[in-house]
């Protein structure tokens, strides 16, 4: 082992390939392969969005010829490298996470360990899922009851439904005539009574659909004004949401915390949030009970692992953000057995049948929780024809035209 070490954190091996393939699940997976000249690689993910790609690819021409080991410092120079003074957030920091996942799976495989002990070793071996599903099918309570039903059905114990959703009282589009539809207007972030009055049917429907020891989750997606905020809250706490996510826009954490404060419901938010720098105020000023970042997103394990030390400073509980593949899921479940204050992952394809088919190992989601296994990296295999056959037309799948 000391001749191996030596080696690698020596004159070793050194990264000579960054490839990309892009699978149409649910979203855009981008997937992120790191080889170095040895034949080694590692599987990482970066979230979707415009310019990822091409970052990606900027970005592989720092790191070829680097010590694969280095991974902190590899991401300290990219950060540095491909924005002027330094990435604070946006996709450059979400291609450089999905290369440092990469990087992580690598040197775990190398190693031949899990994931999760390069960040500490695990809490739990298995990682419970709250299960996003998004709304009913049909504007009416009993389609959302149905939809929170067959969550439970399947053995989840924690669903989370967008509240923002369509509804009789709120029009597609501003051209709607659709005399149901009273009232519309997608620009100050205003509500109706009526949508108000909506929402707590469904919301009640949901609620004793899963009776009162399912966690329900509730995602407004930054749709509303501070007041609006604070009274869709008082009237929801009485069916005792687990928290109530986004509810004003990411950009004032000083009107977060008013809501927070506002309202005996726990408040959710972090998804548009990048790095440790970008979490600390929200998690200083106590704007929030639960801290979600999207790994993939935010900038990767290493920043997720600090903005999870940092929340549990303040008795703060991290739930992910999470829309991956099964490679990013489970990349961030790794970390999320070594954080202690971890409370939930979000699983985002309830609807997607191929979403396990992705990779080789399964089944994957077990009695509303993902397994973790005892092998190397985030212990997938991807499973090339699968992600060949969902690969995005027009792009490469890692170096070959799709």
């Amino acid at each position: 082992m000391t001749d191996y070490l030596t080696n690698e954190w020596g004159n070793g091996v050194r990264i000579a390939a960054v490839e990309t393939a892009v699978i149409e699940g649910n979203f855009d997976w981008i997937l992120v392969r790191v080889t170095t000249d040895d034949g080694s690689s590692g599987l990482g993910e970066a979230y979707w969005g415009a310019g990822v790609l091409e970052l990606i690819e900027a970005a592989s021409a720092f790191i070829i010829s680097k010590n694969p080991f280095d991974v902190a410092r590899i991401i300290f120079e990219l950060q540095r490298c491909l924005s002027g003074a330094g990435s604070q957030a946006g996709a450059t920091v979400t291609a450089i996470s999905g290369i440092e996942l990469a990087l992580w799976d690598l040197v775990a495989r190398a190693l031949d360990t899990p994931l999760s002990t390069l960040f500490g070793g695990r809490f739990r071996d298995r990682i419970r899922l709250y299960v996003d599903l998004h709304a009913g099918e049909e504007p009416t309570p009993e389609s959302w009851a149905i939809r929170a039903r067959d969550a439970l059905a399947r053995g989840f114990s924690a669903v989370k439904f967008d509240i923002d959703a369509p509804h009789p009282y709120r029009a597609s589009s501003a051209e709607n005539t659709d005399p149901w539809r009273l009232w519309y207007e997608p620009y100050n972030r205003t509500m109706s009574a009526a949508e108000r009055r909506f929402i707590v049917d469904v919301v009640s429907a949901v609620r004793a659909a899963i009776g009162p020891d399912t966690d329900l989750a509730l995602d407004c997606h930054w749709k509303y004004t501070v007041s609006d905020a604070i009274a869709r809250a008082h009237a929801l706490e009485p069916l005792l949401p687990v928290w109530l996510e986004d509810p004003v826009p990411p950009d004032n954490v000083d009107a977060l915390r008013a809501v927070a404060r506002s309202t005996r419901l726990p408040i959710c938010t972090g998804e548009n949030h990048y790095r440790l720098a970008g979490f600390r105020e929200l998690i200083l000023r106590q704007a929030c009970q639960y801290v979600a970042p999207d790994i993939p997103k935010m900038g990767g394990l290493l920043e997720a692992r600090n903005v999870a030390a940092l929340a549990e400073l303040y008795g703060l509980l991290v739930v992910p953000h999470n829309v991956a593949s099964p490679i990013g899921t489970m990349a961030a479940a790794q970390l999320c057995a070594a954080i202690p204050n971890f409370f939930a992952l979000e699983f985002h394809a309830f609807d997607l049948a191929w979403w396990e088919e992705l990779v080789l190992e399964r089944p994957l989601i077990q009695n509303g929780h993902l397994v973790l296994p005892d092998r190397p990296g985030h212990g997938l295999t991807l499973n090339v024809d699968v992600a060949r056959a969902h690969a995005k037309r027009g792009t490469t799948f890692f170096g070959e035209p799709v």
